[in-house]
């Protein structure tokens, strides 16, 4: 969907309203950035493209820029973003302002409401919007989704990625795309020509470190390894504002909760995992290391220990337990 509508925005073919909403910012920004590379000519930018806020509007000052003409040119841009923000946007008599405008727009405007949630596009003022414009939910991605974006970001980008590398990224950042696909252009500009991205280019170039990460520490407890878990553990210890303890709770959660599902799926095929986890298939094979290592009584028991650790970072009967005393009796009662 995502690639559609981005194919969908042509020069010849730019629609004079855009309704674009949901909880990925990455999505919508790339839209407003090509909607704005085609719909005003660079020399025209200065009179005809506007870029407001909603917090600093009303709908009838949306409606005013939406209605006035181009100056001295075919064309202009209204962008508004954080539109859910527009005074009075709530209110019915306002929503059927914009319903009314959007069945009769004026053809030379380009109106572009970015709206910073989840809009309800069973409304019938949103529904409007489809019959001279295009309306766009930019939804977060699944984790089995990124392999695939990033893989195809970085061949945007005339390079190759491996499937580890990728693995480290995600482990290292989640399903922020900004900030993953932020990584990925400074990794880029310190290539060499016609060097790839493996995982020891993302590690000397991203910041984590080579041997204490979150993916090496997953990987210590996917093998039940005291001693390698251990040494990650303390090194974590020793340096908490470069590995806080929320986002590894989070990644292990996740990922303890994923093992626990193989012990009651009958097809344990690496391919069956992947689809039952919706996960890549590349990472199939850690969570089916971990189920044999794990028993169905040990994972709900790990799970367990996760929540009270998640729990105590947040102050919640912890005593004078710091972060790292946290995580070092976290990992040894998912260890023993």
């Amino acid at each position: 969907m995502m690639i559609e509508i981005l194919k969908s925005i042509k020069k010849d073919s730019l629609k004079p309203l855009y309704f674009l909403h949901g909880d990925e910012p990455f999505h919508t920004e790339q839209i407003i950035e090509k909607i704005q590379h085609l719909a005003i000519p660079a020399h025209e930018k200065g009179f005809n493209e506007f870029v407001l806020f909603g917090k600093d509007l009303n709908v009838g000052a949306v409606l005013n820029y939406a209605r006035r003409f181009p100056m001295m040119a075919q064309k202009q841009l209204i962008i508004v973003k954080d539109a859910n923000q527009i005074q009075g946007i709530d209110q019915k008599e306002n929503q059927k302002l914009l319903e009314e405008y959007a069945l009769n727009p004026l053809l030379s405007s380009i109106l572009v409401l970015s709206f910073s949630n989840v809009q309800d596009e069973r409304k019938g003022w949103i529904k409007a919007f489809t019959k001279y414009g295009q309306i766009h939910n930019s939804k977060k991605f699944y984790e089995n989704q990124l392999p695939e974006f990033l893989a195809d970001y970085c061949h945007s980008k005339g390079v190759k990625i491996s499937m580890k590398a990728i693995q480290l990224l995600i482990e290292h950042i989640g399903n922020d795309l900004k900030r993953l696909t932020s990584e990925i252009d400074k990794v880029v500009i310190n290539l060499k020509l016609g060097e790839g991205i493996d995982a020891d280019t993302i590690q000397r170039f991203v910041g984590i470190s080579k041997e204490y990460n979150v993916f090496e520490f997953q990987k210590a407890l996917i093998q039940r390894d005291v001693v390698r878990a251990n040494q990650i553990n303390i090194y974590f210890g020793n340096n908490p504002k470069d590995n806080p303890i929320q986002p590894i709770l989070i990644i292990l959660y996740n990922f303890f909760s994923k093992v626990l599902l193989i012990h009651v799926s009958n097809d344990k095929s690496e391919s069956s995992i992947a689809s039952l986890l919706k996960v890549n298939s590349f990472f199939a094979k850690d969570y089916l290391n971990a189920a044999r290592n794990y028993s169905l009584n040990k994972l709900v028991s790990v799970i367990h220990s996760i929540k009270i650790a998640d729990l105590k970072s947040k102050g919640v009967e912890a005593g004078e337990e710091t972060e790292g005393d946290i995580l070092q009796k976290l990992t040894f009662e998912i260890l023993h």
